[in-house]
């Protein structure tokens, strides 16, 4: 018997994948002025959509998003492809979905606890 339903470890997967996002664009940002630097980029989004959508609890706890070179991004003079602001608004924006999730995923663990019993 498992103690997480799909939510959860969805929830747990999502919260992997936004880590991992947030890693990417860390180092976007500390490499943005390195001449010839492709950004790099997590879509785990839609990798977790069929995981849930299937109801693949192994894939979802085995899941590990993976980054990836952005070849769409446009090339600067330097040869970089990281946009300083568009950086910047991405971790702000990531930082609120890391954020949310976290708070999801703690109020589900109080309401299991809640139903045995432990607090």
């Amino acid at each position: 018997m498992d103690l997480f339903d799909p939510t959860q470890l969805g929830l747990a997967a999502a919260l992997r994948g936004s880590a991992a996002q947030q890693t990417a664009i860390a180092q976007n940002l500390a490499n943005a002025n390195t001449p010839g630097y492709r950004r790099v980029s997590v879509d785990f989004q839609s990798q977790l959509q069929s995981l849930m959508a299937a109801g693949d609890r192994k894939g979802l706890q085995a899941f590990t998003p993976q980054m990836t070179v952005d070849n769409a991004a446009p090339v600067r003079a330097d040869g970089s492809t990281v946009d300083v602001e568009k950086e910047a608004a991405a971790q702000a924006s990531n930082g609120m979905t890391y954020q949310a999730i976290a708070q999801v995923m703690a109020a589900r663990i109080d309401i299991i606890g809640s139903a045995l019993g432990v607090k």
